[in-house]
């Protein structure tokens, strides 16, 4: 590029609706850049860029690009490989030899220019990166944030602080996106094979991490999950749960009126207690990884415990949305097995009386395919199950792969096959335990429904 990203005048973006896309059309935006951009289906994300002054159109097509946004000098095209390579506009800017990048280059544009703070891992990136920014904000280092989900804390996917020099960015690492970062420190929260569509096999995806870390300034430092096996140029730190080997572990965790509280252990301290204001012991896990770094850039024991005790959490993120004596509804992305692993722990330590009932949509083809083991094995601790049609996403269907094939791999007795719509109906006779919705497809539409029917549920019952 012969001049600074910045210096660009018009910004469009070809699935602008993205987490991750919207967060960066936010930051140009909070610039006072013109934005505009296009999206297969309208959302939530969507109508709240369109009231911040983001111009979108949810129709292909060279007439539903702004006539401002055609001016081939002052534009710069972004564009998120989830884009099929056969979307009109992406392909007419290209013809016409305007400026087109990917997310990943854009977020690594950013980072060159930064002390950027990166966390990266198959599982607790979005949670750990908004406890970082959180954390940061409450101090006089402040930062800007890149989120892969909604703060709860900011009300936003992205925190723009034009006089911090830190970053905090979700290192993604589908599509080998996180190799464009420049990192001055990162955590990596887990390497569980995913994304094999992209990588091909487990020993190609651990290559593209490994990769990843060498990346890191070797002023900074590697903060790992112990037992996860990299080599970097850069001072390096592990951390784990109850662990006697790793450099910190998080001890004696507890859950005590919705508050997890635990007591860190490192190679300089022993004892120190903290408390996160989100359930969950994967969250404990998440928290430490931020206690570690946060720690290793300056910060006093005081600014990193009452930051952790103020964060609220990241949306969709084991998102309580109903908590009474009787039923509970809570909302989670778990996609991953080990995700749903780490979330069925958390809730048999905090509710182990309590029926669990899980609507869980799969999310890829290829995914599900690879994994069917996995999964079906963690869907067999439930109590109930109702399994969604997979969410295809930017997949195509696999023969003999569906929602039909897992469940037949599923070992329980209550366990069916619905559509979004009639679980809805089902749902009108629950009146206690744990309801679930889980995935990372479209099963959040289905949040706002749900809670009114189980909400109405409790009147009935008093």
């Amino acid at each position: 590029m012969n001049k600074r990203i910045i210096d660009y005048k018009y910004f469009f973006f070809i699935g602008i609706g993205g987490i991750g896309m919207s967060a960066l059309a936010r930051y140009f935006n909070s610039f006072g850049k013109s934005v505009a951009g296009y999206d297969r289906n309208s959302s939530v994300i969507t109508d709240a860029l369109i009231a911040e002054g983001c111009e979108i159109s949810f129709e292909d097509g060279k007439n539903k690009i702004p006539k401002s946004h055609l001016n081939k000098e002052d534009t710069i095209v972004i564009y998120t490989p989830a884009i099929p390579e056969d979307q009109f506009q992406l392909n007419y800017f290209r013809d016409n030899y305007f400026k087109v990048i990917k997310r990943s280059e854009v977020l690594g544009l950013i980072t060159r220019f930064s002390k950027a703070l990166c966390v990266a891992g198959t599982h607790g990136k979005t949670t750990t990166s908004a406890m970082i920014a959180h954390v940061l904000s409450q101090t006089d280092l402040q930062c800007s944030a890149f989120l892969g989900g909604i703060s709860a804390n900011f009300d936003s996917n992205v925190l723009v602080n034009k006089n911090s020099d830190w970053a905090v960015v979700e290192a993604d690492e589908f599509d080998r996106s996180f190799l464009h970062l420049s990192p001055y420190c990162s955590i990596v929260t887990a390497m569980d094979p995913d994304h094999l569509d992209i990588y091909g096999d487990p020993e190609h995806f651990n290559e593209g991490f490994q990769q990843y870390v060498m990346k890191i300034d070797p002023g900074g430092w590697c903060i790992v999950r112990e037992g996860i096996e990299l080599h970097t140029l850069s001072k390096y730190c592990t951390y784990n749960i109850e662990s006697k080997t790793s450099d910190y572990s998080a001890n004696h965790i507890g859950y005590d009126a919705g508050v997890m509280v635990f007591y860190v252990d490192s190679n300089e301290y022993k004892g120190r207690k903290f408390e996160l204001g989100i359930p969950g012991i994967h969250n404990v896990l998440n928290a430490l990884s931020c206690i570690v770094l946060m720690e290793k850039i300056g910060l006093s024991y005081p600014e990193i415990k009452k930051g952790l005790a103020s964060f609220k959490g990241v949306r969709r993120r084991f998102d309580v949305h109903i908590k009474t004596e009787n039923l509970m509804f809570i909302d989670d992305y778990a996609h991953h097995p080990e995700e749903l692993k780490l979330l069925i722990d958390s809730l048999k330590m905090m509710f182990p009386d309590k029926k669990l009932i899980a609507i869980f949509q799969p999310h890829l083809f290829s995914r599900t395919k690879d994994f069917g083991a996995e999964f079906s094995e963690q869907l067999s601790r439930f109590d109930e199950l109702y399994l969604l049609p997979i969410y295809a996403a930017r997949e195509k269907e696999i023969i003999g792969i569906s929602s039909e094939w897992l469940l037949a791999k599923v070992d329980l007795k209550l366990k069916r096959l619905v559509e979004p719509t009639k679980v809805l109906e089902i749902m009108k006779e629950t009146k206690e335990g744990v309801v679930l919705t889980i995935g990372a497809g479209d099963i959040d539409r289905l949040v706002s429904p749900l809670n009114k029917i189980l909400r109405q549920n409790i009147i009935q019952e008093v």
